[in-house]
């Protein structure tokens, strides 16, 4: 990465004192806000200017997000149109292809049928000949009779013989005429079906012509917007790309954020949760002083938030069953044994092998059974972890979206991750529309007493508002 010029510190320095002028810088926010000008920034200016550098510069890596992300959706949306184009068009030539092969099986049928007609009209034109020459010989006889006087015939055969022949000339022209002209009528017939024929032969030969016309534009048309395809996933793959570069940066940025803050072990004191929380409701949109009043209400201790993190271990992970940290007395119900003692133990493992801990599970403190709304009667499981007070298996559901925000894997233990899940499981229930409702669904589930209204929903309400007074007052 190439080193920025003093000269674009002092630019944005001045930036962050005049808002109108910020607005006209937008254009070198790439470059001043690479994390590592950043660092080089950071180290030359004073801790509050760096936080106001990282602030800002978060803000632009959340709007270019936002961007790129429209643009995707964008991209997206082409890239599908046409996936559905090409899929119509490969239909449409699978069904021209169907067209073009039953046409051909027709034209073959019908070429078929043509030249039996053909064969047909041919035997009959024989036949017809072969009945001229008949008749020929028959009109040819009773000629020769003709130039006979009468004496000649009766001398040559008699009165009764020449009448017979005559008779039997004459039945036989007739005959002969009639068969003939029957054929005739046969052989129109056929030229006529032949006829018929051929010129529904030539109409299949166009259509399927037409066909293959259609199916050679479609495939063309097709070719085309594959290559549309192609191009418009490629820049989908770029943006897509450009986006993750984009939320890697800004997850370091907020991880750096958070790290200027310097939490200490052990719970923070009000105002440095205060900025945690401010930072989180503009990651989130869940109001500072509301998550505030619900870590609070979970592991505030001796005025700090986070330091009660839990009183029991767990110590058996086959039955969920664990001792009290302060007495070491037995604890039943620390931990379910099938939905969450699993999951906790992958927790302890991933963190130990990426952070280089060795946290131990039998001597990790989790929350002990509360029996206070169930009357000591065996109702619901201990067992949640860190200041956000987190069941096992609750945060193995936001750990990917903490990740991808941070972009380090989470701690539940750790009070800057604990904040931020807290906030997403808010969210997630509805806190920006309805407080309380969250507050009891984050505390209880679906359903809850009129009990656990008092003792958990209400002081979480009453001090959300507490909270924001004092806020407001450290805002001026």
């Amino acid at each position: 990465m190439k080193f920025v010029p003093k000269i674009i510190f002092i630019i944005f320095a001045s930036a962050l004192a005049l808002p109108e002028f910020f607005i006209s810088a937008q254009g070198e926010f790439a470059e001043i806000c690479d994390i590592n000008n950043i660092e080089k920034s950071c180290s030359s200016i004073e801790p509050t200017q760096c936080r106001q550098l990282l602030e800002k510069c978060d803000q632009y890596y959340k709007e270019e997000s936002a961007r790129i992300g429209q643009d995707l959706s964008k991209t997206e949306k082409e890239k599908q149109t046409l996936q559905n184009k090409v899929s119509s068009l490969r239909k449409q030539i699978q069904n021209l292809e169907y067209q073009i092969y039953q046409s051909n099986l027709m034209i073959g049928d019908l070429s078929v049928q043509i030249k039996d007609t053909e064969l047909s009209i041919g035997k009959t034109s024989l036949h017809i000949e072969d009945i001229k020459d008949r008749l020929s010989l028959v009109i040819r006889k009773i000629n020769e009779e003709d130039q006979r006087t009468l004496i000649e015939i009766m001398l040559a055969e008699g009165m009764s013989e020449f009448f017979d022949n005559l008779a039997s000339y004459e039945s036989l022209s007739f005959e002969t005429q009639e068969l003939l002209a029957n054929i005739k009528s046969l052989k129109n017939t056929l030229e006529s079906q032949k006829q018929a024929l051929d010129s529904n032969k030539d109409d299949l030969e166009d259509q399927v012509y037409l066909q293959t016309l259609q199916k050679k534009q479609n495939s063309e048309l097709k070719t085309q917007q594959e290559y549309y395809l192609k191009i418009t996933e490629e820049e989908y793959q770029k943006q897509l790309k450009e986006k993750q570069e984009i939320e890697k940066v800004a997850a370091q940025i907020r991880s750096r954020l958070f790290e200027l803050i310097g939490v200490p072990e052990g719970g923070i004191e009000f105002g440095k949760a205060v900025e945690i929380a401010q930072y989180v409701e503009r990651a989130t949109g869940v109001r500072a002083a509301f998550l505030l009043s619900i870590l609070a209400q979970e592991s505030m201790r001796y005025g700090k938030i986070g330091e009660n993190v839990g009183q029991c271990y767990l110590q058996n992970i086959n039955t969920g069953d664990g001792t009290r940290i302060q007495t070491g007395a037995a604890s039943i119900r620390t931990m379910n044994p099938t939905r969450d003692v699993p999951v906790f133990l992958e927790i302890i493992r991933e963190l130990n092998q990426a952070k280089g801990l060795v946290r131990d599970h039998l001597r990790t403190p989790v929350s002990c059974w509360i029996t206070a709304y169930s009357g000591g009667k065996p109702y619901g499981w201990g067992g949640a972890m860190g200041p956000a007070q987190f069941i096992p298996s609750t945060w193995v559901k936001y750990k990917t979206r903490i990740l991808g925000i941070m972009g380090s894997l989470p701690d539940p233990w750790d009070i800057k991750d604990a904040f931020l899940a807290a906030a997403l499981y808010l969210k997630d229930l509805g806190a920006e529309n309805n407080e309380f409702k969250a507050a009891m669904k984050y505390f209880s589930g679906s359903s809850w007493t009129w009990l656990e209204e008092q003792a958990y929903g209400k002081p979480v309400i009453e001090r959300a508002k507490q909270y924001q007074e004092e806020i407001n007052l450290l805002s001026q």
